[in-house]
């Protein structure tokens, strides 16, 4: 097994944040490329939090050595907010941790990946080689530096600690189990039991599947959006798909548009679609064209500009030794009904989180990355996230709560995985949807710390 090095603190400053929060802001210089320490460094920030006590005799307070438990955000590509606009984190608190809210690498403050940031590194194999270091063998490694180095002077019965992933936060977490299991005290995973496949195209068989049915859901609790839908879609076809731009330059396609349908995962996401729909078709209906306000709020839905790496990099994060060649536009072709130029008289379908060749046309900031892009899609050398073995032998007590309605994480492929992972348990629910760990929190937590503190009957 690989030996990490600890990361090294570059600087570390605190302040109190409403609520009784203490909050630290780190820098870290974790290596670039594990495989190649020695090639160069790269700057990792995350937040940490506790409580801010307030002693009577602060002369008489301690040091307290808190275990801590690390969050990792879904993704891939997603910053980390700041720790007070997390519901989970006082309670997190209140059980005796203090947490660190990583950025991952490439997201928020972590040396972030943008089309310039990206294009500063060289032309564009060198580009695409340097994205190759951004999945989760390489977080994890980053994970185990900084755990070091934040437990240097704990006890070596405290070194270890927690770990809370939500969505491909759990799928990082797997790929801890699988590597550098000595690290983890324990580990909870909400959404985030990743299909363990050599590549993606089985994954998106099964969550077109269920994209056809939150459509259905979403025409049964507003079937006048049927009419509504159609009237925009007819309208982006008769003015020249693309020919209309939203706020951020980038191109208002039928095929652009239909991405709302990504909200459809979401708690309250068929609530969100149908108000921009209401507002888009009484725009056309009064005005005979869409105004500033239904182009920015279809901007705002799909802000993939602002992730690169999810567009970049969420087909290889399935990856195991094969290419993805563009798996979730090759597999639509299986599904009919979301043929885009269909003539007959069915609903206009809506498509989820999927990822397009045609999205690095109509969205301003990925145009400027379509060859890279492409040079991912056809590479078929990468690493293994997993070791199966491992995990077959795990021995870190594992809480994970997974939804039967998922959209983004199959539910069937996720009970796979869980029987895959010795010492795990698995909390199911028909209920709740994939970002339950923040609309859910009190409930989804409470049963994954049930998970654990809880005894067979």
């Amino acid at each position: 097994m690989q030996k990490i090095a600890p990361a090294k603190i570059v600087s570390s400053k605190s302040h109190v944040v409403a609520g009784r929060l203490k909050v630290t802001e780190h820098f870290f210089d974790v290596p670039k490329d594990y495989s190649k320490p020695d090639s160069g460094t790269i700057r990792v920030f995350a937040r940490s939090v506790k409580k801010n006590e307030v002693p009577i005799v602060p002369e008489l307070k301690e040091k307290c050595q808190l275990p801590w438990m690390l969050y990792l955000q879904g993704g891939p590509g997603m910053r980390c907010q700041s720790p007070q606009m997390y519901p989970v984190t006082h309670l997190i608190l209140e059980k005796g941790y203090q947490m660190l809210y990583l950025d991952q690498r490439g997201t928020g403050l972590s040396s972030p990946i943008t089309a310039s940031t990206l294009q500063m590194r060289g032309t564009n194999d060198v580009q695409a080689k340097y994205l190759k270091l951004y999945r989760a063998d390489s977080i994890v490694r980053d994970c185990e530096a900084i755990r070091k180095v934040l437990t240097a002077d704990y006890p070596e019965e405290k070194k270890k600690w927690s770990v809370m992933g939500q969505s491909f936060g759990g799928f990082c977490i797997l790929s801890y189990l699988s590597f550098f299991p000595e690290g983890l005290r324990e580990s909870f995973l909400f959404g985030g039991l990743a299909p363990i496949t050599a590549g993606p195209d089985e994954v998106y068989r099964r969550l077109y599947n269920k994209l056809i049915q939150r459509n259905e859901a979403y025409y049964n609790k507003y079937p006048e959006d049927i009419p509504r839908v159609k009237t925009i879609h007819n309208y982006l076809k008769r003015f020249g798909d693309g020919k209309i731009k939203l706020p951020s330059e980038g191109n208002l396609t039928r095929r652009r548009f239909r991405m709302l349908g990504l909200m459809f995962g979401f708690h309250g996401g068929l609530d969100i679609v149908h108000d921009i729909i209401l507002r888009a078709s009484y725009d056309i209906e009064s005005f005979g064209h869409l105004t500033r306000g239904s182009l920015s709020a279809i901007d705002r839905a799909m802000p993939f500009d602002e992730a690169i790496i999810y567009a970049i990099l969420h087909e290889p994060i399935y990856c195991q030794g094969e290419a993805p060649k563009w798996s979730a536009h090759r597999v639509i072709e299986e599904y009919p009904v979301f043929d885009l130029e269909k003539t007959d008289d069915s609903h206009v379908y809506f498509t989820g989180e999927m990822i397009y060749p045609w999205m690095f046309e109509d969205y301003s900031e990925l145009r400027k990355l379509d060859d890279v892009a492409n040079m991912i899609a056809n590479d078929s050398d990468w690493a293994d996230l997993y070791d199966e073995e491992q995990l077959a032998r795990n021995q870190v007590p594992t809480y994970a709560c997974s939804y039967v309605e998922d959209m983004y994480v199959d539910f069937d492929l996720s009970m796979e995985t869980a029987r895959k992972v010795k010492a795990c348990k698995v909390f199911t629910t028909n209920v709740m949807f994939h970002d339950a760990v923040r609309s859910r929190m009190d409930e989804v937590v409470r049963q994954a710390f049930a998970l654990r503190d809880d005894v067979l009957d």
